[in-house]
């Protein structure tokens, strides 16, 4: 009986320096002394029999808690947040009364951890710290994530955190990871404005880059869900639709794109431009049987295109283009008849390439008034753009062409001289 009294009373003995242990500690961190309190819960922690007990773990989340947020100790102790975290998940591990010390806190000591690594990876953020900041802002999530299974937060996902882990991954050139943040956005379908260009990257900038179809068509139609309103969408179908050589595709695309939005000039001219180089070759026999009746549908578009938009110079040149092209197949065809060797043409033959150079004539003559256009337009304009330096290049090398054909030498110097002075003017 004796025997049993004092066992009872040595267990009594080791409960009460055990208690008095976590009192101690609990007095430091409430005293903001957590370099104190620190050592006093680990030297509970270090003996094996204490490390069950959940109160003990808290305490210790909350001295290194304290330490995290002390530039100074902080600077001793660099790992103290992510410590806390873990002192954290082995209290709730522990605890069977449905984490009851962290609920008297409300929280508070969770909230400290993750808003500690939001904070420092937000100033890493704006100082372009960027594995830094990826670092912390990939701790934050992790928090984040354990809160939302706990069921501590109703939020599943802190979007702004994932953006910026994104970002400052993208900026390391860390693609693959940036991929992987903005992808969480994007499956999540989230909405606000700012946040548009994350399925344009996926689809365009990583997933076309990576050859990789399947996935640039699912952000594309993820973007395209979200954000219907938005013209890259369509414009970045009709690219992945001619990158994959189909034209029957790609024309009907385009016409379903132009019957969406009748009056996107871009769309129309570029499906102009499209079906022209599919028509006109420079090889009669390499065009299709119906190359007349699409070079007319090309000539309605572009002349829509100016209608909606007079000043578009590229339109112009087009029209230009295909009157001065038609000239080139007549001469082609007024080349092709020669007399035999030795021999002379005959009157018949003589007239038809008298009316073969008037119908060329009539063409170059209709050619003109297109290409003058774009001088009126952009001659005088001062600095051009590249496209617009060589659409104008492009106008006064073919006006000299023309009226050197057509005999009109005045003209031709005019324009021969203003094609050499492009460059030294604009």
């Amino acid at each position: 009986m004796k025997k049993f009294t004092l066992i009872v009373l040595l267990a009594t003995v080791a409960v009460t320096a055990f208690a008095q242990k976590i009192d101690k500690a609990k007095d430091y961190v409430t005293k903001n002394k957590f370099a104190e309190a620190k050592t006093e819960i680990e030297a509970v922690l270090a003996d094996p029999k204490n490390q069950k007990n959940a109160e003990a773990w808290y305490i210790k989340c909350k001295a290194y808690n304290g330490i995290a947020a002390d530039a100074g100790l902080s600077a001793q102790t660099p790992d103290a947040r992510w410590t806390a975290f873990e002192a954290l998940k082995k209290y709730i591990e522990l605890d069977d009364k449905a984490g009851i010390l962290l609920q008297f806190d409300k929280y508070q000591p969770v909230m400290d951890i993750y808003q500690g690594y939001y904070r420092i990876g937000a100033a890493q953020f704006n100082e372009q710290k960027n594995p830094e900041a990826l670092a912390n802002f990939k701790s934050c999530l992790t928090v984040g994530e354990f809160m939302a299974k706990q069921g501590w937060t109703n939020v599943k996902m802190d979007t702004t955190v994932v953006l910026y882990a994104g970002i400052v991954a993208e900026r390391a050139k860390n693609k693959d990871e940036a991929a992987f943040y903005y992808g969480k956005l994007a499956e999540a379908k989230v909405n606000s404005k700012e946040y548009i260009d994350i399925y344009k990257w996926l689809a365009d900038f990583y997933y076309q880059d990576k050859k990789d179809v399947a996935n640039s068509q699912k952000f594309l139609g993820l973007g395209k869900e979200v954000f219907p309103e938005d013209p890259f969408w369509a414009t970045y179908e009709l690219e992945m639709l001619r990158d994959g050589g189909d034209k029957k595709a790609l024309f009907a695309k385009y016409e379903e794109v132009i019957a969406q939005n009748p009056t996107n000039h871009e769309n129309i001219f570029n499906y102009g431009v499209e079906m022209y180089q599919e028509a006109y070759k420079p090889e009669i026999k390499e065009r299709p049987t119906n190359s007349v009746e699409i070079i007319a549908k090309v000539e309605a578009q572009m002349k829509k295109v100016i209608e909606l938009k007079p000043e578009y110079v590229s339109a112009y040149l087009v029209l230009g283009q295909i009157s001065y092209n038609r000239g080139i197949d007549v001469n082609n065809v007024n080349k092709t008849i020669r007399p035999p060797a030795g021999g002379k043409l005959k009157p018949e033959e003589l007239k038809k390439k008298e009316e073969l150079r008037t119908e060329a004539g009539k063409h170059f003559d209709a050619a003109i008034p297109h290409f003058e256009k774009i001088d009126a337009l952009i001659g005088s304009k001062g600095k051009l753009t590249g496209t617009e330096k060589q659409n104008l290049k492009e106008a006064y090398d073919l006006l000299t062409t023309i009226y050197d054909v057509r005999g009109n030498k005045e003209k031709m110097k005019i324009y021969e001289e203003k094609f050499i002075n492009v460059d030294k003017q604009h």
